[in-house]
C-alpha cells in the first residue's frame, strides 16, 4: 500500500509521542523516509537526546534513502554540539530529494539554519505539513 504525504507525517508525529519526555534537553523527533510511496526508513530521537531521528531513519534506509522525501517533526538541527555531522548535512549527503517539516525549531543549533542549508542544496522544503497536529510535541520544549 503507498503512503500519503499526510500519512508518512502522521508516523512521524507517532515516533516523536512515542519518545515523548523522556529525550532530556534535546525535543523528541519523528523522522519518517519515503521512497516511491513505500517507508524505506523510519526514526525517533533516543532516549536521552541521542541519536536523533534523523541519523535513525537514514541509517535504518542505507541505500534506500538516495531519492526519498523525508517527512520530520521538527527543523533538522544543522549544528551539533557534539561535534557529529548535522543532521541536515546527513539528509544532504544521502541524497533525499525533498523535506517536509511540520515545525519550525527556535534552537541556536537549527532556527531556520537547517532549512536555508536544505534550500542552498536545491532540497526543495515544505514547511508546515500538519504543523498544527505535530505542535504538541513542542508545547513544553524550551531550546537552549
Amino acid at each position: 500500500m503507498m503512503i500519503s504525504e499526510l500519512q508518512a507525517m502522521r508516523r512521524a508525529i507517532d515516533l516523536a509521542h512515542a519518545h515523548l519526555g523522556q529525550t532530556a534537553e534535546n525535543p523528541s523527533v519523528g523522522c519518517v523516509l519515503v521512497k516511491d510511496g513505500v517507508i524505506v526508513g523510519e526514526g525517533v530521537t533516543g532516549l536521552g537526546g541521542r541519536p536523533h531521528a534523523e541519523e535513525v531513519a537514514l541509517d535504518q534506509a542505507g541505500a534506500a534513502a538516495k531519492g526519498s522525501s523525508a517527512y520530520v517533526t521538527l527543523e533538522p538541527c544543522a549544528h551539533r554540539t557534539t561535534g557529529a555531522v548535522a543532521c541536515t548535512e546527513r539528509l544532504i549527503e544521502s541524497g533525499v530529494v525533498k523535506v517536509a517539516i511540520a515545525c519550525a525549531d527556535a534552537s541556536i543549533y537549527a532556527a531556520g539554519q537547517g532549512a536555508a542549508k536544505l534550500i542552498a542544496a536545491e532540497i526543495p522544503i515544505q514547511f508546515g505539513l500538519l504543523a498544527d497536529e505535530a505542535a504538541f510535541l513542542y508545547t513544553d520544549y524550551r531550546p537552549a
